[in-house]
């Protein structure tokens, strides 16, 4: 991911367009995530977590409230950054609706990830 796209200006490729913003909520990195996240843009995803994994955080809430699409690509993304943060930190995601929860669901990627269908819900269940 270039500095622009981590400063949320969007990376285009084509027309997928992604755009994904980093804030933090005391030691929870919260990616919020926008557009299409699918093969061209899920690298920009993988970059992402990857770049908030490095920082050691006590977990990460990938925000997937505004994305339009979400391919097996970017599915997989979240599944390859449940591997690479171990036990020690734990990663959810925040999808409600049809474009996102429903094939996070039925893929069973919701069995291993936390999923919430709201930022409010994912940062709650971090502090208990």
């Amino acid at each position: 991911m270039d500095e622009q796209a981590a400063e949320g200006i969007p990376a285009s490729s084509g027309a997928s367009t992604c755009v994904i913003t980093q804030r933090w909520v005391d030691r929870v990195a919260v990616l919020t995530v926008s557009g299409v996240v699918d093969m061209l843009t899920s690298p920009q995803l993988e970059t992402a977590i990857d770049a908030a994994l490095d920082q050691k955080p006590a977990g990460v809430v990938v925000d997937f409230t505004d994305v339009e699409f979400l391919a097996s690509a970017g599915m997989g993304v979240l599944v390859a950054a449940h591997d690479k943060a171990g036990s020690d930190v734990a990663i959810s995601v925040v999808a409600d609706g049809p474009a996102t929860s429903r094939p996070l669901k039925l893929v069973g990627i919701a069995d291993i990830l936390g999923l919430y269908p709201s930022l409010d819900e994912a940062l709650a269940a971090r502090n208990t």
